[in-house]
């Protein structure tokens, strides 16, 4: 990739805030995918961004000026107690500047804390900069319980997974959408192909009676932790794969969901683990879970 198709593709991330005005909702899902997608995993599984893509997607023209936020968060990295280069990486990419010569183009590997520090540090008019805070700071707190999970008990492991749960679906009806999924019915098909995969051909309304759930009440509210643990494993896995393959066509898109929760049915049974439709339902829902925690800090 030589310099001008390298800085072409960081400005398509642009044009993807800049193309049309949004709905709260289509906001908060655009903001996740947009930032999602510039988001990279190296071979150790942990996660990193590029400061030149983060740059395009927080709408900073010039290098220069965006690393002076870089040194500002830098700075606001170590006040805090944290080493710097742990979260923020010197390197380097390879461009083509023509006749067969390359120049090196200077980059940085930013953790999601970094990140999180940049967007505080960043130009509080611009609008990208606003959606990054709050995502980053969701994010950075999400990942946080996820660090300190298993010291967490079986309730807030439910809070904590059913939040993770709406975030990620976020994602997944934005993917699903990109592969051709459109209509709210189209939507509830392709979930149900998923949960079908995972519960053994059982679909929603099924593991609804299943269940013993009244109509207005959703079933991810009122499963266990380990029930719910099983459900976000099928969806981020199912987002990674529509994207990660391109997966065009509802029909394909929907056998793709399915795939993904047999598979992670199948890892469920080789683990020696208890089938998803055979755990048991708690007795109280994710709401007064809600309701009790809101109580405990007035």
């Amino acid at each position: 990739m030589n310099e001008k198709e390298f800085e072409e593709q960081l400005q398509a991330l642009s044009e993807r805030v800049l193309s049309k005005a949004l709905s709260p909702e289509e906001e908060a899902n655009y903001t996740e995918s947009l930032f999602e997608s510039i988001r990279h995993v190296n071979e150790y599984g942990e996660e990193f961004w590029y400061a030149r893509e983060l740059q395009i997607a927080l709408e900073y023209k010039q290098w220069r000026r965006f690393c002076s936020v870089i040194d500002k968060a830098k700075e606001a990295c170590k006040g805090s107690g944290n080493i710097i280069s742990d979260h923020f990486a010197d390197v380097g990419k390879m461009v083509n500047i023509g006749s067969g010569a390359e120049r090196e183009l200077e980059d940085m590997e930013l953790s999601r804390y970094a990140c999180y520090l940049i967007v505080q540090n960043g130009d509080s008019r611009k609008k990208i900069i606003a959606l990054g805070q709050s995502y980053f700071a969701v994010k950075t707190r999400q990942q946080e319980l996820i660090e300190n999970f298993e010291n967490l008990d079986e309730d807030k492991k439910r809070l904590a997974i059913r939040q993770e749960m709406i975030e990620h679906n976020k994602m997944l009806v934005a993917t699903a959408k990109n592969a051709g999924v459109e209509t709210s019915k189209d939507y509830a098909i392709f979930q149900n192909y998923g949960y079908k995969g995972l519960y053994g051909g059982l679909g929603a309304k099924e593991i609804h009676e299943r269940k013993g759930l009244k109509k207005n009440q959703k079933i991810l509210d009122h499963m266990g932790y380990e029930e719910l643990a099983a459900n976000l494993f099928r969806a981020t896995q199912a987002e990674a794969k529509l994207r990660r393959e391109n997966i065009q066509g509802k029909a394909n898109a929907n056998q793709t969901h399915y795939d993904v929760g047999k598979e992670v049915r199948n890892t469920i049974e080789k683990l020696g683990g208890t089938m998803p439709e055979d755990l048991p339902t708690p007795e109280k829902s994710i709401q007064q879970l809600e309701q009790a925690q809101r109580k405990g800090l007035k």
